[in-house]
């Protein structure tokens, strides 16, 4: 299965660990050692699901996920708690955040795989389901956008003028 991931966890260690297993699973494995990065990596990249520890410093993964679920790009980005919460309350409270899954450490990192793949393809069967194929895709489209944005930043150049010329001529038959 293939996905673009995002890790945030402020473990160096397990953040090692986990993103090599994902990556040898065959995930794309952005990461980030704190919500804040995690924030800014969210953008520049739009991952198809986040990972993301509770107990951070700073920004904690609730305040974290509440900034994702307010955020209309990322209302739908499916978000998996791996975190060191394992009571029952702890996991009541982080689906009730808007979580999609809720790991408890220690645990198997197979099981971490089955849950990722399991949403990554429930996500592209539900984006299936509602295309037509004819529309276009809002998530991708801001993924793009977003890597524009990111190169067109880092050679010093404005991404407003060079993006609306490149999203406007793919999309000239089109009427929105």
């Amino acid at each position: 299965m293939e996905g673009r991931l995002l890790l945030v966890d402020d473990e160096p260690g397990l953040r090692e660990a986990v993103q090599a297993y994902l990556e040898d699973s065959g995930f794309t494995v952005e990461v980030a050692s704190n919500a804040r990065d995690g924030w800014e990596l969210l953008q520049q990249t739009s991952p198809d699901l986040v990972i993301s520890d509770i107990m951070m410093p700073q920004v904690d993964g609730y305040q974290f996920l509440k900034q994702m679920r307010e955020d209309e790009r990322f209302q739908a980005l499916p978000v998996v708690f791996l975190t060191a919460r394992g009571m029952t309350s702890d996991r009541i409270q982080g689906y009730q955040a808007g979580c999609d899954a809720y790991l408890s450490k220690p645990f198997d990192p197979d099981e971490l795989v089955a849950i990722v793949s399991n949403l990554l393809e429930r996500r592209a069967a539900a984006n299936r389901a509602a295309g037509d194929g004819d529309a276009p895709d809002i998530a991708d489209m801001a993924r793009q956008i977003a890597e524009i944005r990111a190169l067109l930043t880092q050679r010093g150049r404005s991404p407003k003028r060079l993006l609306l010329c490149g999203w406007t001529l793919p999309h000239a038959n089109k009427v929105f």
